[in-house]
């Protein structure tokens, strides 16, 4: 199976080098084709799970160097598309006239951020998996192991809809979790990524609503130390290849054990004292085991399958990441601070 499906790889790396293009329909049918939201390249993620362990990460390397030589092919033929059609033509244009230069776009530093970790994700197997902000009751609580009576529903003040006490704004991305586990089979390995909502007084240091980026793993025989080494990974390639860890016991109703993380920091500055409370220690998310009554709950045997699960919230990491000292700054679209980011990918 797991040859058959790197002949797939060959065969597609093989038909966009032979892609004929020489118009413009010809390039939006290749863009469509190997760039499109329903692309043939993102469908193979999904058989990831159809590749032996072994090869898991050779397999993910490939698609990713699948999907940049499709996009170099289309930025390739798209300037000699676009050369050509300008050739030829007279310069109808005054230049005596004075200049005027627009003003370039941005990304927002959430974006930037948000993608940063899923290609981190995505290099180790992890796809994308995206679901609706407004859930009920069920997903977003029950399932996670917060019953109606589960003193955890008060370490979150909710945004109930009028006139309704089921349905609800999200207060964490595990509610993809919950979903992605009632409607698919071990095994499970993707990131939610997504705006939540939780009702809080705003200040510089929180707000009524923020981003998450939540993993799940499930599979036979996944350990704690599993999730060690993917999150060890994780803040190596976000933080840098000499980042060191360590793991705290913490709470989480949905998890168990569960742990926070902390990265080593630093005491370089005046900056890092106050951040790290004078520590260089610094909670970056929290993450553990599945909790067994999750899994029954969503349908999944927890004597056959075990799995671990991990969040975090973006602002904070894009905070860290700029020194941006005030949370509303990035929900407020003053175009004087999102220019900052001009140069950023």
């Amino acid at each position: 199976m797991s040859n058959d499906i790197f002949k797939t790889l060959s065969s597609i790396s093989e038909d966009i080098k032979f892609f004929n293009i020489s118009n413009t329909e010809e390039l939006e049918k290749f863009r469509i084709q190997y760039l499109g939201s329903k692309n043939v390249i993102n469908a193979l993620f999904g058989e990831i799970k159809n590749v032996e362990n072994n090869r898991k990460k050779e397999f993910g390397q490939v698609l990713n160097a699948l999907k940049e030589e499709a996009e170099s092919k289309f930025e390739t033929e798209k300037e000699k598309i676009e050369d050509n059609q300008g050739a030829g033509k007279s310069l109808d244009i005054d230049l005596t006239a004075p200049v005027f230069y627009d003003s370039v776009g941005s990304r927002h530093p959430v974006s930037i951020i948000m993608n940063k970790i899923i290609k981190i994700f995505e290099k180790i197997g992890f796809t994308v998996a995206e679901e609706r902000e407004i859930e009920t009751d069920w997903y977003n609580f029950t399932a996670m192991n917060t019953p109606e009576d589960h003193p955890a529903r008060d370490m979150q003040d909710t945004f109930y809809l009028k006139d309704s006490h089921t349905d609800l704004l999200r207060t964490h991305t595990s509610s993809v979790q919950a979903r992605i586990m009632t409607t698919q089979k071990p095994p499970i390995r993707i990131i939610a990524p997504g705006r939540v909502y939780r009702n809080e007084t705003i200040s510089s240091r929180s707000h009524c609503q923020f981003h998450q980026v939540e993993g799940l793993y499930i599979d036979k025989n996944v350990s704690f130390s599993d999730m060690k080494q993917t999150l060890l990974y994780f803040a190596r390639e976000m933080y840098g290849l000499e980042t060191e860890i360590r793991l705290r016991p913490s709470y989480f109703p949905f998890t168990e054990p569960s742990a926070e993380m902390d990265v080593y920091w630093g005491l370089k500055n005046e900056d890092d004292y106050r951040i790290t409370k004078g520590t260089g220690w610094l909670e970056i998310l929290g993450c553990g085991m599945v909790d067994p009554n999750v899994l029954s709950n969503c349908g999944i045997d927890p004597e056959e399958y075990t799995g671990f699960a991990f969040g975090m919230g973006i602002e904070r990491q894009a905070m860290l990441q700029y020194k941006i000292t005030d949370i509303r700054q990035l929900f407020e679209n003053d175009i004087r601070f999102l220019k900052q980011f001009s140069g950023a990918l």
